[in-house]
């Protein structure tokens, strides 16, 4: 049984696109945690946010997370801060091969300055709270089994990057 393919990253780093990509080139299904949790709550992730707390959001990422790696098969999208939580990453370690989609800042501020729906950023200082956070999730990021530098990558050469990866340690 082969193991799930989880990525990871700072959000605006292309995850969900590139998960889609993925699951649909190894055959495999996809689970992009955030919009999981959106359609189970019924609303953005900012609004849950905004209504009911970050530590209620964790609560319920947590919970969707485990369940969705506990499955097999799958490709999986986490949110930006999952992997945070120790007990999520104790189950990507158990069940999974994970990526580190990382993207220089420059680039990432660039991608997030006219993105509404994100919570954590402050749009007073975007450049500066993107780099509080990277600093912050770097050194988790960095455990994961593989890191990409997106940086001068096309989706296409970072997808075939990452099968290549991937099949080469699960074979």
């Amino acid at each position: 049984m082969k193991k799930n393919l989880v990525l990871t990253g700072m959000m605006g780093v292309g995850k969900s696109t590139i998960g889609k990509k993925l699951a649909k080139r190894l055959k495999l299904k996809f689970a992009d945690i955030d919009k999981i949790i959106e359609d189970k709550e019924k609303c953005s992730i900012k609004e849950i946010f905004e209504l009911k707390g970050e530590s209620y959001f964790r609560k319920v990422e947590k919970k969707i997370t485990l369940e969705i790696l506990k499955k097999h098969g799958f490709v999986i999208a986490l949110g930006g801060g999952a992997i945070l939580n120790s007990s999520i990453r104790k189950e990507v370690n158990n069940s999974s091969l994970s990526f580190w989609l990382d993207l220089n800042l420059k680039t990432l501020v660039s991608r997030l300055k006219n993105v509404q729906k994100r919570p954590l950023l402050s749009e007073l200082n975007l450049e500066k709270t993107v780099n509080k956070i990277y600093l912050e999730r770097k050194k988790i990021y960095s455990e994961s089994d593989f890191k990409i530098k997106c940086n001068d990558l096309d989706i296409n050469e970072i997808t075939k990057k990452i099968i290549n990866l991937y099949e080469n340690s699960t074979n």
